[in-house]
């Protein structure tokens, strides 16, 4: 079985293909990475689980169109993971949810499925268990809209959700995504969800077969012990914290460390340890999420106090110290790709 991270590449990769015409755009991309075709096809020259996320924000950049994550996920129909395996020989559509959930963190630890059902509706939640991952938010799209382009192969129906939600904000790839979906998209939610309804998730999977799903799932419960997730890294935990007291507000360095349960000095030397400072990790969030809130649309006004500036000029200013760019100029040269 290939390894999920592996698959998704290859899929990104042949989604930008068909939507471009050609290989053009893919090669381009893959070339942002320092890759080339002949390493994403070799199952022995796998590449890092970040080259995944960096592509689709380097695809969506070179094709100019932000909803190529959603676009892609739709269409997303591979059945090379465990997962995927047991999905396809559940019963119906909640047993593979449930089933789903119960292994994905060890295809996955970055995040963890989950299913709440109630009496008229159920939330099929995405949970980020790695924080470093928020900020990418077009890969975020992407796997959320790859689960509903896996639930609708596995059961051979289109069937639409009552509504899909985001925590990452949006605006004008809201508008975009909402008209490719054709159906409700919302962003700002306290949740990364899919809502579906009761009926939804009766719905039979036509290749059925429960000794093949239970040989799977035994399969998977001997992969359990054998892939802990790993401990988050300083980084990572702090990305968490920062993403967390967003929009309007940055953790001063003092009370990051209180809330990691570390003295300032502490602190420092930690991440001197990993050849990090504080202000480095901050200025890293802010200069991604405000080159992605320009490309979504946002105005200099709203990116700044979503990041915690005084005034337009102070975010102005540290922008074009990050990008050599102003913003307007910056959303201008990405709105001409």
């Amino acid at each position: 079985m290939v390894d999920i991270h592996v698959q998704r590449l290859r899929f990104l990769l042949q989604a930008t293909d068909q939507i471009s015409g050609g290989s053009e755009v893919g090669d381009a991309t893959l070339g942002e990475l320092g890759l080339n075709r002949a390493q994403v096809a070799d199952d022995v020259l796998v590449p890092s689980e970040k080259a995944e996320l960096l592509f689709v924000r380097y695809a969506c950049e070179k094709l100019g169109d932000n909803s190529f994550a959603a676009h892609a996920g739709l269409a997303f129909n591979d059945y090379t993971t465990l997962t995927a395996y047991i999905s396809k020989y559940s019963r119906n559509l909640h047993e593979a949810i449930e089933n789903s959930a119960k292994y994905y963190t060890y295809m996955d630890p970055a995040f963890e499925l989950g299913l709440r059902v109630t009496s008229n509706i159920a939330s099929f939640e995405l949970r980020i268990k790695d924080p470093g991952l928020s900020r990418f938010h077009r890969f975020i799209e992407f796997v959320m809209f790859s689960g509903l382009g896996r639930m609708r192969t596995v059961t051979g129906v289109d069937f639409f959700p009552t509504q899909i939600r985001f925590m990452h904000q949006g605006r004008d790839v809201a508008t975009r995504i909402e008209r490719l979906a054709g159906f409700p998209v919302v962003f700002g939610a306290e949740k990364n969800e899919m809502l579906l309804s009761r009926s939804t998730l009766e719905l039979p999977i036509p290749t059925y077969d429960p000794s093949l799903r239970d040989h799977l799932k035994q399969y998977g419960n001997t992969l359990r012990p054998e892939k802990p997730v790993e401990r988050m890294d300083l980084r990572s935990r702090v990305e968490g914290l920062l993403a967390a007291s967003l929009p309007g507000h940055i953790v001063p360095a003092e009370d990051m460390a209180a809330n990691l349960g570390m003295s300032r000095r502490t602190f420092a030397r930690r991440l001197s340890d990993e050849s990090l400072s504080y202000r480095e990790i901050v200025d890293d969030m802010r200069c991604d999420l405000a080159c992605t809130y320009l490309k979504d649309g946002f105005n200099i006004a709203e990116i700044s106090f979503y990041l915690d500036y005084a005034d337009q000029a102070a975010f102005s200013t540290a922008f074009k110290r990050w990008t050599g760019d102003s913003p307007s100029a910056y959303r201008s040269r990405f709105l001409q790709n």
